[in-house]
């Protein structure tokens, strides 16, 4: 059974930072891509960052470049998004998801073999 767990979610000020961390089991980093996307209440789902491992390929949002920064730890099987710089309209539940194609340009991943977290929820209050 593949299962991905997101941690590390909270409330913060505006211009603090959190590390997200998604922990994956059924599934490797090894051979699977990371994407990181979010929604906001009321709002679609927007995609924030991904990258494979296989060749280092990494993609950011236009409104994340600069502040956010996606890893991973593959011995540990764990991904990262390092947020930085936070703003209000950061807001949202944000979700890991192991692919197996990188979902450029939107970075939403969308294939049906696809598979995603449950989500941590990141408030920045102003």
């Amino acid at each position: 059974e593949v299962q991905l767990v997101e941690s590390g979610g909270g409330l913060v000020q505006a211009g603090g930072s959190l590390r997200l961390s998604c922990a994956a089991s059924g599934v490797t980093f090894d051979d699977h891509a990371i994407a990181w996307f979010r929604q906001a209440p009321g709002k679609e789902r927007q995609g924030v960052s991904c990258t494979s491992s296989s060749d280092g390929s990494t993609y950011y949002a236009d409104p994340v470049k600069g502040r956010f920064i996606i890893s991973s730890d593959n011995a540990r099987n764990t991904a990262y998004l390092q947020m930085n710089s936070l703003k209000p309209e950061d807001t949202a539940v944000y979700y890991c998801a192991a692919v197996r194609t990188l979902p450029v340009p939107s970075l939403i991943p969308t294939a049906t073999d696809d598979y995603w977290g449950q989500g941590t929820q990141v408030t920045v209050s102003s």
